[in-house]
């Protein structure tokens, strides 16, 4: 079994699919040993780690030798995020696709944010996207790639719920191996996408939303922490910098 077919099987298991989501080869390494089955990279933290914010704001040859770094150490399967392919246009998403597929991930997280601009991708567009995006990955020996469309609609829309499963349900139907809604939270509407949409479920972890026992029982099928690692050990790395900068002052005071 190959880490495409592996990552796949992971998402038809009885069991919730917890991933753990790295940032450079460390994160990744330390994820493995805690016996994490599968990893997905985090464009959030990637780009915290190079001193940039998230948003396609570094090169994406730069985004992408970290991953290949991850893929070629760990021995579970890995997903790229990718952000929305670092791309205006459909070829140039599907070239960055292709190259990430080669580098050995088992799947990426596409999403319909624009990144030029505000708002979301048009539904028709993102669908020609997926559409081409599947059959260029079967053209080039990727068959059942796992292809996670992201939908940030909790995360730009008011009332996110209807126009959510209605991309979701176009997604799958263009290709999608599944259905990656960040800031979808409330138990129902959980429980609706997941049974509306012919496809695996993934959420984010919030605050609110850490139970996988109870998320499992509303049909989500994955769960990711996102940026969550990245961002703890940031803090950590800024709370003992500064203690230890107090502590320096307290010396050379003492010694004066």
């Amino acid at each position: 079994m190959n880490k495409i077919q592996e990552f796949n099987k992971l998402h038809s298991s009885k069991e919730l699919l917890f991933l753990g989501n790295a940032h450079d080869l460390l994160s990744a390494l330390t994820l493995e040993k805690a016996g994490f089955k599968a990893i997905g990279t985090t464009s959030w933290g990637i780009a915290n780690s190079l001193g940039f914010a998230d948003g396609e704001l570094i090169d994406f040859d730069r985004h992408l030798g970290i991953i290949k770094t991850i893929t070629a150490n760990v021995k579970i399967p890995v997903s790229a995020d990718i952000e929305a392919g670092y791309s205006e246009d459909i070829d140039g998403i599907i070239h960055n696709v292709l190259r990430t597929a080669d580098v050995g991930v088992a799947g990426i997280n596409i999403e319909d944010s624009m990144k030029k601009s505000n708002g979301l991708r048009e539904i028709t567009q993102h669908c020609k996207l997926l559409k081409e995006l599947r059959v260029a990955l079967d053209q080039h020996g990727f068959e059942d790639f796992y292809i996670n469309a992201r939908t940030d609609t909790y995360l730009q829309k008011e009332y996110p719920l209807m126009e959510t499963l209605e991309r979701a349900k176009a997604y799958v139907d263009s290709g999608a191996s599944g259905v990656f809604v960040p800031g979808l939270k409330k138990d129902d509407e959980i429980k609706e996408i997941a049974m509306n949409v012919n496809a695996p479920l993934n959420v984010l972890s919030l605050p609110e939303l850490t139970n996988c026992n109870k998320l499992e029982a509303l049909g989500v099928k994955r769960f990711s922490f996102g940026n969550a690692l990245s961002d703890k050990v940031i803090a950590y790395l800024e709370k003992n910098i500064d203690d230890l900068v107090k502590l320096m002052d307290t010396i050379h005071l003492y010694r004066n």
